[in-house]
């Protein structure tokens, strides 16, 4: 694509488009973005690469021992915190064996979220109303430079310790690592702030689930106020989830990153692989929703009765208790008993 200086945004915020504005200016801005680039090819991705693409030595080593101290930290939080409080409050053994990872990312979750609320909401940031605006006064390469880059990092080796640390990652994960690397070193810090802060909620309100999942049965007795938040926690997970990932995502994001970022900056460098990263996140958000509506639909047609969770690599259970097809857990973590 030739080459051009990056414009200002207008002097107020753009209004949020509808979603067949989205798919119209979106396709529209791509296909014209295709046709214009008349150099397109490996050629341009390894000059592309070689002048936008920062991510020296150093910041990789941050990246790596930044996955090291996740894991240590967490350990330690384990043996001195989680699983000292599981005993206490004399969790089932099932349980207190899955307490401590709940406990971990619920944490942690809540932190970066809070972190990217404040910066979206505590400061003069004008990113999350007028979404736009994280490519205003950027130049090729650097668009969005002006965001706080020391937000990407932390979430980044977050989920490089998940990769170490957990059996088996899902492929979410794996695709937010690498987003979240990727926009590190383009220096797209400034959106990566907007799509951290509507994603974490999410996960949030799961942690949170399913650990009142486990508090509400202990020490021989069942605590109906553990039930309640828990059932609770569940249905706002799934309205989150609609609303922050796939209402105010694609519309907020998506339009920004595929139809705003060419008006703003001509020259965007790796425009598609970044939307195309983009437009796979909403894809799974949208493949993992339909789980959370069909188990939706169990609860109100009475299938199901009692919230509990299950783990894809709970492998010993798995050995010893398989079950059957009528009961396989949804993936997302939460399942229900059935009503026999």
């Amino acid at each position: 694509m030739a080459a051009a200086e990056p414009v200002a945004g207008p002097t107020g915020p753009e209004p949020m488009p509808s979603y067949a504005q989205l798919v119209r200016r979106g396709w529209g801005s791509a296909l014209a973005a295709a046709r214009g680039c008349t150099d397109c090819g490996w050629g341009l991705a390894r000059r592309g690469l070689a002048e936008h693409a920062h991510l020296a030595p150093p910041e990789l080593l941050l990246l790596a021992l930044g996955a090291l101290g996740w894991t240590a930290l967490r350990s330690a939080a384990t043996a001195r915190l989680f699983r000292p409080l599981a005993k206490r409050c004399h969790l089932q053994p099932r349980d207190a064996a899955k307490m401590p990872e709940s406990a971990w990312k619920f944490l942690f979750y809540l932190g970066s979220w809070s972190y990217s609320a404040y910066l979206l909401f505590g400061t003069d940031y004008p990113f999350f109303h007028d979404p736009p605006s994280v490519f205003y006064d950027g130049t090729p390469g650097m668009a969005g430079a002006a965001g706080h880059r020391s937000r990407l990092p932390a979430p980044g080796s977050f989920y490089g310790h998940s990769i170490y640390d957990s059996v088996v990652m899902p492929a979410p994960s794996r695709g937010t690592l690498i987003l979240i690397v990727s926009s590190y070193a383009f220096r797209y810090h400034n959106v990566g702030i907007l799509v951290l802060f509507l994603h974490d909620i999410s996960d949030v309100q799961l942690e949170f689930t399913k650990l009142n999942i486990y508090f509400k049965s202990r020490g021989g007795s069942y605590h109906r106020l553990h039930a309640l938040a828990a059932d609770l926690g569940c249905l706002s997970f799934g309205f989150s989830w609609f609303w922050f990932r796939l209402y105010w995502f694609p519309l907020k994001v998506l339009y920004a990153t595929c139809h705003c970022s060419l008006r703003a900056v001509p020259d965007i460098p790796f425009y598609f692989f970044f939307n195309a990263l983009l437009l796979l996140l909403t894809l799974m958000n949208l493949y993992w929703f339909l789980y959370i509506v069909a188990f939706a639909a169990k609860v109100l047609t009475g299938q199901v009765r009692e919230l509990k969770d299950l783990r894809e690599y709970d492998v010993a259970e798995a050995q010893s208790l398989k079950p059957s097809k009528a009961e396989k857990p949804l993936r997302n973590g939460l399942v229900k008993d059935k009503r026999f």
